[in-house]
């Protein structure tokens, strides 16, 4: 059952296709008084709106956020901690500029590494900088013009719907976040980090803006049971898709919960005209092979985590999770200097408010 009530005033769709204009006038951003940047929140913004097409770019927008500059080419965003910096995601950028970005980054703050970035860019960071690519786990990423529910893989997909369907459950697009922060702190205490949210690697709830952000509510009767809050990506001034950053369910219906909110609003995004949904990371997940640019020590680690340590986080759940709606993998990588960078992870864990 779909319940639309989306509002014009965040996109403008012309003649179904997925042209996207995002309205600033009455984006209200806080800011510290003692925050200087080169680009002000709208410059930079454009620059998203033109480049930020990786899963994370939007994410890289969340409060305590630092950014490297420069004028008519782009930004890396990045954190500090204990003298080292850490970049999220992609360059947002130009590709051919991916390599002043990344010099200048380095030699600004040689000690720095990056987290989340695609294969071409880890390649780059290798072949330009002498900094190992080392594989983190993967993005998948479904292509709506081709997405339905049929096939034996999606079974599980359908089993939820119809289970969903019998329970009463309806999904409405709303624009408030009524009783959502509720269900967040209830389902924050069923989480292995139960006192605060995971950051960086995980955009927090509450962000300082709500640029294009689409939020799918799922209700049994009058009682909210999940949500998802979807971010955009974007491409050449244009919306390329979604990304489904932050999801939240009551422990009393937990089961398919997530692939009913899923399915309703990727046929929502179908039917606009959106062209990909990306999934976010599935972390640790590894392929075969191993590249030359890999640390070998380090990608032992994360197989064996990903094999074993699934009490500590349920990385074989996301990625079962995932893999139902049968996208297209692609690898993610850590870039770093040495072989094997112990301190750099424990800073990066720091940053992403693990301990």
């Amino acid at each position: 059952m779909y319940v639309s009530n989306h509002s014009s005033t965040a996109f403008d769709y012309t003649q179904g296709k997925s042209q996207v204009r995002v309205l600033l006038d009455n984006v209200h951003v806080l800011r510290k008084p003692e925050e200087k940047r080169r680009f002000n929140f709208t410059e930079r913004v454009r620059y998203l709106r033109k480049y930020g097409n990786h899963c994370m770019s939007y994410s890289a927008l969340q409060p305590g956020m630092h950014y490297f500059d420069i004028a008519g080419k782009g930004y890396i965003a990045y954190m500090e901690k204990w003298g080292a910096r850490f970049a999220l995601a992609d360059p947002v950028c130009d590709e051919k500029d991916y390599e002043e970005l990344i010099g200048e980054f380095i030699r600004e703050n040689p000690n720095c590494g990056f987290a989340e970035v695609s294969e071409p860019v880890a390649k780059l960071i290798h072949d330009k900088f002498g900094f190992y690519g080392t594989q983190f786990g993967v993005e998948s990423v479904v292509d709506l013009k081709s997405w339905d529910l049929k096939g034996k893989k999606k079974q599980v997909l359908r089993t939820s719907l119809n289970h969903a369907k019998k329970r009463g459950i309806t999904v409405t697009e709303k624009h408030n976040d009524d009783g959502a922060r509720e269900l967040s702190e209830e389902w924050l205490k069923t989480r292995k980090v139960k006192t605060r949210e995971i950051l960086f690697l995980i955009r927090p709830m509450n962000m300082d803006h709500d640029l294009g952000t689409r939020k799918f509510f799922a209700y049994q009767g009058d009682d909210l049971i999940g949500f998802i809050y979807f971010d955009p990506l974007f491409e050449n001034d244009s919306l390329l898709g979604y990304v489904p950053n932050i999801s939240r369910f009551s422990q009393s219906f937990r089961q398919g919960i997530f692939y009913t909110i899923m399915a309703h609003a990727m046929e929502v995004f179908k039917s606009e005209g959106v062209p990909e949904i990306h999934l976010g990371l599935s972390p640790l997940v590894t392929g075969e092979g191993d590249k030359h640019y890999e640390s070998p020590i380090v990608k032992k680690i994360i197989r064996l985590l990903y094999e074993y340590g699934n009490k500590i986080y349920n990385f074989k759940g996301i990625y079962f999770t995932k893999s139902r709606f049968r996208g297209t993998d692609y690898p993610t990588y850590c870039c770093h200097k040495s072989i094997m960078p112990a301190k750099k992870f424990l800073t990066m864990f720091k940053i992403a408010n693990v301990f």
